[in-house]
């Protein structure tokens, strides 16, 4: 099957030969047909699979051949998506496969100045690629109306969801027009996204080109188990034992993500970090520098999770496991892209075996299990069973208690008996144990960190507050201007 056999027009067929697109996917090749024709779609396809392809094409193919013209303020075009970086690749996507059309494209995300989206849109534009609260801000505005809205496209339906934008996207649904064409792609269907669609679609055609919720077949995964404190000793270890040069890494916290990079830059690692906290054009830097070359390693949290389309990128590291069991998914959807192969290795602790069980369930697949010698867990991760349950050891039956003698007989006048040899009742006071002050370190990003491990479960303990001796005197109480009198 060519892209010519789905009906495609002559200047999208000569933009996609020069992006050495051959044949299109199984998503491709059942989506493309469906929005040609104009009807709502339903599409369950993991990430990696082109589904952005999938609506692009046919809507670019549709704006060229219908009009009208886009009015000032308005678009024909919406597609939402949950995350900036995702608003970023789904634009650029547009922008490559649309090359040398007569159309406008915007993208619009918070965290970013509002005013220049604004003006861009006094003109109109054919597709708006944004994310829900920015769009709703603009429609605030007047800066954007939606009576012109023929295609909506809610991509990655299910992280917009989980995100918490419910609300947004019903708001959204209510301002557009009744009579429009849907389509919704997702690599995970839950009953709250199947819910949306039933009142959102009509008659839908659906696609799935694999079993829902699972991961691409060629990416190799495994699980090293580890204490939580021996993370980041043993992520640096496997990275020098397996000579890995360039990976993305998954750390769960901000702290995590700036204590690994300093350690990786310490280590001589190019190294860049994308987390919540950090600016937009910031991101888009550190991933434009991984994406060329220039940075071997970004760390990153789950906000990088959806929306990076790398080439060629080996290999996925999960420091830390993520707490919702999807965006297990979309993290290691990060490599195996497009038919590659690709590596997938999880560091989980003992705490996390409960996270480990729901990942198992939903991509239905027992990870294989590695101890590295020398970081062996004294906290034993519990094995799990084909269903993703914990499979926990039989507890050992305890010993019975042997009755302790204890004094015979008690004085007459019902005191408690000494204790023999002169021992003191009173215990010795604990002795304060002191915390040296964290020393200060500077990442590739400047950002000023301490070097505590936030991955060790241990916390410094508060100077013990020391009781008076019974029977002792109250010490005198120290006036303002100097020691109080003995």
């Amino acid at each position: 099957m060519s892209f010519a056999s789905l009906g495609l027009i002559e200047p999208l067929l000569r933009n996609l030969q020069d992006l050495n697109y051959q044949t299109p996917t199984p998503v491709q090749a059942k989506a493309i047909p469906a929005v040609l024709s104009s009807k709502d779609v339903m599409a369950a396809a993991q990430t990696g699979t082109g589904k952005t392809a999938g609506f692009a094409l046919p809507l670019l193919q549709r704006l060229v051949q219908h009009g009208p013209a886009v009015s000032s303020n308005r678009a024909r075009v919406l597609v939402l998506v949950p995350t900036r970086e995702l608003a970023e690749q789904v634009l650029q996507s547009f922008v490559e496969y649309g090359k040398g059309l007569d159309l406008r494209f915007l993208a619009a995300y918070g965290g970013v100045s509002i005013n220049p989206q604004m003006m861009k849109l006094r003109k109109g534009v054919d597709v708006l690629v944004a994310t829900p609260g920015r769009l709703l801000d603009l429609n605030r505005q007047n800066a954007v109306q939606f009576d012109q809205v023929q295609t909506l496209v809610l991509d990655e339906a299910d992280r917009m969801l989980d995100l918490g934008f419910s609300r947004e996207l019903n708001a959204v649904f209510a301002a557009l027009p009744t009579q429009r064409q849907t389509l919704l792609f997702s690599a995970t269907f839950t009953d709250d996204i199947r819910t949306m669609a039933a009142g959102i679609l009509r008659s839908p055609v659906n696609i799935s080109v694999s079993p829902p919720n699972t991961t691409a077949s060629k990416i190799k995964q495994w699980v090293v188990t580890v204490d939580k404190k021996n993370k980041p000793d043993l992520f640096m270890h496997l990275v020098a034992e397996n000579n890995w040069e360039h990976a993305l890494v998954f750390v769960k916290t901000r702290t995590g993500v700036d204590y690994l990079a300093a350690m990786l830059d310490d280590a001589g690692y190019s190294v860049d970090t994308i987390h919540g906290d950090k600016p937009q054009p910031a991101r888009l830097r550190a991933l434009e520098r991984f994406k060329t070359g220039e940075v071997n390693m970004l760390v990153a949290t789950d906000v990088a999770a959806r929306g990076l389309d790398i080439d060629d990128l080996p290999l996925v590291i999960n420091v830390d496991l993520p707490i919702v069991a999807q965006d297990y998914v979309h993290r290691i959807g990060r490599t195996g892209r497009a038919g590659a192969s690709g590596v997938a290795v999880s560091l989980v602790c003992a705490d996390e075996a409960p996270l480990l069980a729901a990942i198992e369930a939903l991509i239905q697949k027992t990870l294989p299990r590695e101890e590295e010698p020398g970081f062996e867990a004294e906290h034993r991760v519990p094995q799990t069973s084909a269903a993703g349950e914990l499979i926990k050891k039989p507890k050992k039956p305890k010993k019975p208690k042997v009755p302790q003698a204890g004094p015979a007989v008690k004085q007459a006048s019902g005191q408690k008996p000494r204790p023999q040899g002169g021992e003191s009742k009173r215990k010795p006071a604990a002795q304060p144990q002191r915390t040296a002050a964290p020393e200060k370190s500077v990442n590739p990003s400047g950002i000023q960190l301490t070097s505590t491990n936030p991955f060790s479960t241990q916390k410094p303990r508060s100077k013990p507050a020391s009781k008076p001796a019974a029977g002792s005197r109250k010490p005198a109480a120290r006036s303002a201007g100097g020691r109080g009198k003995r």
